[in-house]
C-alpha cells in the first residue's frame, strides 16, 4: 500500500526535478527551455525546490571502476543489541569509512545495510575483517556484486 504524499508540487515542480535528476548539470536557459518556462520563473522554482530541501544537492556520478575501486559489495550487519547507544555507534562507525557508500538500518534479517567499495578482493576481505571485529558486531554476511543492471539515482517523478 502506498502512502499519499503531496509537498505541495505542481506538475511544472515535477517536470524540473525529473529533467535535473536525470542531468543536474543543464543550464537553466535549457531547464526552462525543457519546462517551457521562461529563464526567471524556471529558476525561482529551482531555488524554492532547494530551500525547501526537496533538491538535497548535485553530484557528479563518477565510475568507481575507472577510480581504481573495482569491488562493490553489501554487508548485511547483525549487532548484540539494539540499544540506541549500540545503534547510533555503529552508524558513526560505518559513517566514517570512506569504502562504506551507504548505511542503512533495516527491519529483519540484520540490523544494518551496507554498500562498501574496494579497491580489491583482498581490500574487500579486510573491509569485511575490521566490520566483523568492529565492537557489537555479532554478525557479517556480505555479498559481492557480480554485474549491475540499474543503477538509477534519486526517485520516480510522477
Amino acid at each position: 500500500m502506498t502512502r499519499d504524499h503531496d509537498p505541495g508540487l505542481d506538475s511544472v515542480d515535477r517536470q524540473i526535478l525529473a529533467e535535473l535528476q536525470e542531468d543536474g548539470r543543464m543550464t537553466n536557459v535549457e531547464l526552462a527551455r525543457r519546462v517551457n518556462l521562461s529563464a526567471p520563473p524556471c529558476l525561482r522554482r529551482v531555488r524554492r525546490l532547494e530551500e525547501t530541501g526537496i533538491i538535497r544537492g548535485y553530484h557528479a556520478d563518477v565510475d568507481p571502476v575507472a577510480l581504481g575501486w573495482e569491488v562493490t559489495f553489501f554487508a548485511l550487519v547483525g549487532l548484540e543489541s539494539q540499544k540506541q547507544a549500540v545503534l547510533d555507534a555503529f552508524e558513526a562507525l560505518a559513517s566514517s569509512w570512506p569504502e562504506v557508500r551507504e548505511c542503512h538500518m533495516i527491519r529483519g534479517g540484520g540490523d544494518f545495510l551496507l554498500r562498501l567499495v574496494a579497491r580489491d578482493t583482498a581490500h574487500e576481505n579486510e573491509l569485511t575483517a575490521r566490520l566483523t571485529n568492529a565492537p557489537t558486531v555479532l554478525k557479517v554476511q556480505t555479498l559481492q556484486t557480480i554485474r549491475t543492471a540499474k543503477d538509477a539515482a534519486g526517485v520516480p517523478i510522477t
